[in-house]
């Protein structure tokens, strides 16, 4: 007797996690499945320089289903395996509302500083997260392709023995 209550209480639970993933799911549909983002706009393969102490513009594009200059300024940028972790550089203002591709939308331009991107030399495309609530919660992501054009630890002045004395 107690073993079926159990197993109805299970299928109970089952069922019911099931309709709030349901729900879940039609509640956030009209939502983009990814964010649309060009790093370095006007570029067609984004340079990257991972030892640079500069900022790296990145455009989240509005789309009819998204507007990125409704949103809270909540995304974290870099190296995927970086932000994916939770880490990753954060834009150093709210960003500008201007339309990059010319599609009559506004578009939101953001900078981030390159030295928190997390970018090691491997990478072949960057990530963009934004976080739809202020504990972090991951909201929608894009990727763009990039081209990294330095190696991070290469210092200045250092010989191939890696010491500096």
């Amino acid at each position: 007797m107690a073993r079926r209550r159990v197993l109805r209480g299970g299928t109970g639970l089952a069922a019911t996690a099931l309709g709030i993933a349901t729900l879940g799911g039609q509640a956030a549909a009209h939502f983009p499945a990814d964010l649309e983002i060009d790093v370095k706009p006007g570029t067609d393969r984004a340079p990257i320089n991972p030892n640079s102490c500069g900022v790296i513009p990145v455009a989240v594009q509005g789309t009819d289903e998204f507007d990125p200059t409704n949103e809270v300024v909540r995304y974290r940028f870099g190296a995927p395996d970086v932000v994916e972790s939770g880490d990753g550089a954060r834009p150093m203002h709210d960003g500008h509302g201007v339309d990059m591709d010319g599609d009559g939308r506004d578009d939101l331009l953001l900078l981030f500083p390159a030295a928190d991107a997390g970018f090691d030399g491997d990478e072949s495309t960057a990530r963009l997260e934004w976080e739809r609530s202020e504990d972090g919660a991951h909201g929608l992501a894009g990727t763009a392709p990039i081209r990294i054009v330095g190696r991070r630890g290469r210092k200045r002045g250092r010989g191939r023995g890696g010491s500096s004395q």
